[in-house]
């Protein structure tokens, strides 16, 4: 009897990690999540791990070794990239480099995807540079690619866009969800404040990534940087004005910039749907399990 795969989920008590371990258990892999602190809601094995410590990685990856790594974990935040900089290109950076150089040693035959981002920048043009998380993002992705080149590793590149859906998340889609379920529970006065209104953002399902994950590490080419997105653009005012259909409550908007913006698509799915790939949630459902999600908390 074959066993299932053993695949390694770092950053698994995070927002994108807690469905990955749902989706890649329900799947049928043997997964194993990496967290430092928080526990991932799915029935799954948990191993607690500092990935910014060496030697702790090194022993993880020798316990485990694993036939595939979704490597998530790390420092998302932009705001907090300004306040320590240090940290975020630790959490981002180095422990990208422990996990991969440990696996180089214990299993190289592991097959990786590490979760860039869409706010990397281009190392060609350092005046783009915008904040330390682009920074921090940007050199992860070039430790991996460097490995996969130096090493002949078989590491692939995702580069998601603005994930949404049911969990806890600094995204804006969920600051407005949990605005609107306290002002339905008369916590919070009826008014959404918003920077500009129309500013545009390529918005996806967090489980149709998880979805995107598993493809590309079971079909992915190594070497490859793969763009998961939904190919279309949303404005806060079309996200807004969707959230007022699922809501009885009539909210007040105050947005401090009325500017239009013209918002240029950054990210290609197309290599990704030719993988068999493709977003099934629509923006709509998404906001309604949102909205749902922080109802309940």
């Amino acid at each position: 009897m074959n066993q299932p795969p053993k695949i390694l989920i770092t950053g698994a008590g995070g927002f994108t990690g807690r469905h990955a371990c749902r989706h890649f258990s329900q799947a049928g892999f043997d997964v194993t999540a990496i967290a430092r602190t928080n526990t991932p809601d799915s029935q799954v094995k948990v191993e607690y791990c500092n990935l910014t410590d060496q030697d702790a990685v090194a022993s993880l990856v020798k316990k485990t070794k694993p036939k595939y790594l979704l490597h998530l974990a790390g420092q998302n935040h932009v705001g907090q990239s300004w306040l320590d900089p240090v940290s975020s290109l630790e959490n981002n950076l180095l422990s990208t480099l422990y996990v991969i150089e440990a696996l180089r040693h214990e299993h190289p035959e592991c097959k990786i995807c590490v979760a860039g981002s869409v706010l990397q920048f281009d190392l060609n043009d350092l005046s783009a540079l915008p904040h330390p998380y682009s920074l921090s993002k940007t050199l992860q992705v070039l430790i991996a690619q460097a490995w996969e080149i130096l090493y002949n590793m078989q590491i692939i590149i995702a580069k998601p866009s603005n994930l949404i859906g049911p969990g806890f998340s600094k995204g804006v889609c969920s600051i407005f969800a949990q605005k609107i379920a306290d002002m339905e529970a008369s916590k919070a006065d009826q008014v959404l404040e918003i920077d500009n209104l129309n500013v545009q953002r390529d918005f996806l399902d967090v489980r149709d990534v998880v979805r995107a994950y598993e493809i590309l590490l079971t079909k992915g080419e190594s070497g490859e940087v793969y763009e998961v997105a939904s190919g279309r653009s949303y404005s806060l005012n079309e996200v807004v004005s969707n959230y007022r259909k699922l809501t009885a409550i009539d909210f007040e908007i105050k947005s401090r910039v009325n500017e239009k913006i013209n918002t240029k698509l950054d990210l290609n799915p197309a290599k990704m749907m030719s993988l068999g790939w493709k977003p099934v949630i629509p923006l709509e459902s998404s906001l309604a399990d949102i909205l749902n999600f922080y109802r309940c908390k």
